[in-house]
């Protein structure tokens, strides 16, 4: 299976620069970051992939340590590439030393 590339860096020509091209499409930040959730119950309250246990954080640390996102797809196959772009989005925003709102859930929501 061929992926697209992961490019969260670079919008295309004439787009905001919050718009993301992935496999699925356009995307903007608001988007991706719905794909990030805060469950109090689990994980300790640390931002995760929605629906999955799997930490934003560690997802940005394999990255940061030369993991593949095509690596990182194989290993969690439970996730897809705009997954990953999320994690990438909400690190960004974290950077920006920005509150990132996102809502906190119950566990079983």
């Amino acid at each position: 299976m061929t992926l697209a590339p992961l490019d969260v860096r670079t919008p295309k020509p004439g787009l905001a620069s919050d718009v993301f091209w992935g496999s699925v499409g356009f995307m903007n930040r608001e988007q991706l970051l719905q794909r990030i959730w805060i469950d109090p119950g689990r994980c300790g309250g640390q931002p995760c992939i929605r629906g999955h246990r799997i930490w934003v954080s560690l997802i940005l640390d394999l990255l940061a340590a030369g993991e593949s996102v095509e690596a990182i797809l194989e290993d969690y196959p439970g996730i897809s590439r705009e997954d990953v772009q999320a994690c990438i989005a909400y690190g960004s925003e974290m950077a920006r030393e920005r509150f990132v709102e996102i809502p906190l859930e119950p566990a079983g929501a």
